[in-house]
Parts: C-alpha cells; sequence; structure tokens
C-alpha cells in the first residue's frame, strides 16, 4: 500500500544530537517490558550507516547485549569510525541508558566489489504467502476454541493487541494445545509493514535487523514446550547481508536451532527472498531459563 511504514517514519527515525551522536525512540515493547533486541540492532545500524558515505553498504554486523533495556527512557547511540578504508569500513555503536552502555556493536561496510566466486544453499520449498494465514489470523482461530484455558486465552489477547510493525505468515504453524517436542525448525514469511520503496539498500538492512530479532530465539525452545519459560534474553546477534532485497516485500524465514545447553540456546537464520536469492544471514545465542516441572495442559 501507500502508507508508509513505521519502521521508517518513527522507529528507525534517529534524531541526530551532534556529528556522531543519535537519540531513538520506542515504538513496540515486548510484554517482558524490556526494550525489544532487534529495535535496538537496527536503531544502531542506522546510527553507523549514518557514518559512512551512501556508496558504502552494511555486510555484517555483530552486536552484544549487555544490560536490559529501560522502556521509559530514550536511547542514546554514540558511534566512533573505527576505520575507514578503500574498500571496507567499520563503525562502532554503544547504546546508551543512565550513563552505562546498554549494547554494543560493530558493524562493516563495503564498497561494491564484483568476484566470479559465488555459491549459496537452496531456498526451502515452501507454499506462497497469499496460501498461508497471518500470525493475526491464527491466533483469532485459537480463541474460537471454546475449551481454551483463560490463561492462555489471556496470553493470545495479549500478543493481538500488541503493535508490532511486521507481517508474519507462519509456514507451519505449531499447535498451541500440544505440548509435544518438536525439531528445532521454523519456517516464516515476514514483511515490514507498509511501504519503504526502491532506497538506499542501508535502510532496507536497518529494517531486516529490526525483523530478523523477532520470534528468532523461540526457535530453540521448540523441543522443550513442556516447559514453562521463567526468563529468556538475547546475549548477542550477528548479521551477513548477502544481496539486495525490499523489507517490505515477502521474505522467507529459516530458522533452526542447532544447540540449547546451559541455560543458552543458538538460533541460526536465513532470509530468502520469493525468488530464491539469500538475502541475509543471522545468528544469536539467549540466555533461556525454564520451570523445573513442565507445565500443565493448556485445554
Amino acid at each position: 500500500g501507500d502508507l508508509r511504514s513505521v519502521l521508517i517514519t518513527s522507529v528507525l527515525n534517529l534524531e541526530r544530537l551532534e556529528l556522531d551522536l543519535f537519540r531513538g525512540r520506542h515504538h513496540w515493547v515486548p510484554a517482558t517490558q524490556r526494550l525489544f533486541g532487534g529495535q535496538i540492532v537496527g536503531q544502531a545500524l542506522v546510527a553507523a550507516a549514518r557514518a559512512v558515505s551512501r556508496d558504502e553498504q552494511v555486510h555484517s554486523l555483530h552486536c552484544y547485549f549487555v544490560r536490559a533495556g529501560d522502556p521509559k527512557v530514550p536511547v542514546l547511540y554514540e558511534v566512533e569510525r573505527t576505520r575507514t578504508g578503500k574498500s571496507f569500513s567499520v563503525r562502532s555503536v554503544k547504546a546508551i541508558q543512565h550513563g552505562k552502555p546498554i549494547f554494543t556493536c560493530q558493524a562493516s561496510f563495503q564498497l561494491s566489489q564484483g568476484s566470479p566466486v559465488q555459491h549459496q544453499f537452496t531456498m526451502p520449498a515452501v507454499p506462497p504467502p497469499e496460501e498461508l494465514l497471518t500470525q493475526e489470523e491464527l491466533i483469532q482461530k485459537f480463541l474460537q476454541n471454546p475449551n481454551l484455558a483463560e490463561r492462555y486465552r489471556k496470553h493470545l489477547n495479549k500478543i493481538q493487541a500488541e503493535d508490532v510493525p511486521i507481517d508474519i505468515k507462519p509456514v507451519n504453524p505449531p499447535d498451541i494445545f500440544c505440548s509435544e517436542p518438536q525439531e528445532p525448525k521454523q519456517l516464516f514469511w515476514v514483511r515490514a509493514r507498509g511501504y519503504i520503496g526502491e532506497t538506499d539498500m542501508k535502510v532496507h538492512c536497518c529494517v531486516a535487523a529490526y525483523i530478523s530479532d523477532y520470534a528468532f530465539l523461540g526457535t530453540a525452545l521448540l523441543p522443550h514446550r513442556q516447559y514453562h519459560i521463567k526468563f529468556m534474553v538475547s546475549l548477542d546477534h550477528s548479521m551477513w547481508f548477502h544481496a539486495p532485497f525490499r523489507a517490505d516485500h515477502w521474505m522467507l524465514y529459516e530458522c533452526e536451532s542447532p544447540w540449547a545447553g546451559g541455560c543458552r540456546g543458538l538460533v541460526q537464520g536465513r532470509l530468502w527472498r520469493r525468488d530464491g536469492v539469500l538475502a541475509v544471514t543471522c545468528a544469536q545465542e539467549g540466555v533461556i531459563r525454564v520451570e523445573q516441572t513442565p507445565a500443565q495442559s493448556k485445554l
């Protein structure tokens, strides 16, 4: 549609306070009342991108979440121009609240270069997004079940009320009434809500950074659905950008968790364009703490 994406007009629209100092505000805060990690990553990349030339494009970023974000105050982003080279430039970003860093990030940018060395994995074969229900439609379907326990009804209503600026269509939505272990893999079609259009590729990368953290770590919980989560938070987040894409067009997000242990879980993700081109690769580790006794049935 013609409606501009709120991710561009609000979430990733930083206020410049000084040459390399920016202020970001919040759009959506999860029920945990901690700042959404994807917002911090996306805003930090916006700050870093404003400190390089238009011709340089981000190819990777590596981040650490070091303190919980406070949703009641804005975030300051301090950029350090670590290195500016002929082909590659590095920018370091520190996100600050209450005088302390809550997040650190290094982003690397590259001038376009051709090479005959090229290959990629093959995109999974899945139904197109037009054949699938949105997350909102799936929740509505679950809520129509008269046997749904009241606490789960409240939880789903809370999710439904959240103003997440992302369109999501799960390919194989998990059965919320089943606590049987599942393979730690999930597939979503995702895109930014609203219109972004043809613009500097760095803008679409910042939006993808925001999208990439949504429901990502939850992949590590699929084999352990019998447990109630006490605490789950991201520790780090890395991304590699491979090919141009539009973040306001449907992309397939392929997520998997190869390992969990020691109260930590590792997840890996790939964002595919509809034409089968691998656009972005992601990885994240997070803290996962659960109650030792299995949860009760949802019915």
